[in-house]
């Protein structure tokens, strides 16, 4: 084993990362002022106990663990692990050691107590609004299942009582649906909704859209939703796929039209992407709808930062 050189921690060598890239760019688009006015309201004020730690520093505590999915205490091991999070959270270790895994666990339960999720992610949309990236008049709806355990291999013995199971194609899958609606022209998700997997996609349509769509995208699970659609938006036009049946097949000319459409739904395919590929949201973290809503809520808002960190990044650099 080779001795270790003197010169520890003046390396002549380095590389920008693409974790440190990634940071950088985050750290220049999050809207800190709003997001951390939102948590302070919240926030203990420091009169009883010992003083609390600075709100801007546990909140982007908080965005990582959502962007690298990240639980409690690997938070904390990540902290100390990853010199580009420490600098991201503004800590340094020759002064002070990093927040351990309760204080972060509690400033968790802090923003789940308070529905806190929902707020960034409106807040976030909001800052996008205010940048030139608006909410236009056509809306994909989609979900997607986010897994839970399944094993009763646990302390209560039992599977999460919130959770259900739901079948797609052959295949049973447990947990929890993420339904979305997302902007067809901006790929901006601007609603979202939690619910178990056994709640069929069509049931919550009337709460995935804003009320001014002229046009609503969907695949097949919505087809025959007109009059809820109408309820919650009285002009948009139905632009959902179609689905045929044994004695009835679609037609060449219905197929068409259901690859014409799928063209414009598929936008709504990058949004999960990010959430369940990039920033790792397959599965509940949590016990319970409400825990894992917020992080859904709180997720979708960093989805369209993710999405627009180009265009935000260079006018914060303008």
């Amino acid at each position: 084993m080779r001795q270790a050189s003197f010169a520890a921690g003046f390396e002549r060598f380095s590389k920008v990362t693409k974790r440190e890239k990634f940071l950088h760019e985050m750290d220049r688009i999050v809207p800190w002022q709003a997001l951390c006015k939102i948590v302070a309201a919240h926030y203990p004020n420091g009169e009883r106990g010992r003083p609390p730690i600075g709100v801007e520093r546990m909140l982007r505590i908080y965005l990582m663990q959502l962007w690298f999915d990240l639980s409690d205490p690997g938070m904390e091991e990540a902290l100390y692990d990853s010199a580009a999070m420490r600098n991201f959270a503004g800590i340094d270790l020759g002064r002070e050691a990093a927040p351990d895994e309760t204080t972060i666990c509690k400033f968790r339960h802090l923003l789940e107590a308070h529905d806190v999720g929902e707020a960034i992610f409106a807040a976030i949309n909001k800052h996008l609004e205010e940048h030139g990236i608006t909410i236009g008049r056509g809306t994909i709806v989609d979900a997607t299942i986010i897994h839970a355990p399944s094993s009763t291999k646990n302390a209560a013995k039992e599977r999460d009582a919130e959770m259900h199971q739901t079948k797609k194609g052959n295949q049973w899958y447990f947990g929890m649906k993420a339904h979305v609606g997302m902007d067809s022209r901006t790929r901006v998700i601007h609603t979202a909704v939690a619910t178990a997997a056994n709640v069929h996609d069509s049931q919550v349509l009337g709460d995935l859209l804003h009320g001014d769509e002229t046009k609503v995208w969907g695949d097949s699970a919505y087809q025959g939703q007109r009059e809820a659609m109408r309820e919650a938006a009285p002009d948009a036009q139905d632009m959902t796929s179609r689905r045929g049946s044994r004695n009835h097949p679609l037609s060449e000319a219905e197929k068409q039209r259901n690859t014409t459409k799928a063209r414009v739904r598929s936008r709504v395919e990058h949004g999960f992407h990010v959430m369940k590929r990039i920033f790792g949201f397959t599965k509940t973290r949590y016990r319970g709808l409400a825990k894992n809503a917020n992080r859904l809520f709180a997720t979708c808002g960093l989805v369209n930062l993710y999405f627009h960190r180009g265009a935000l990044f260079r006018q914060a650099a303008a």
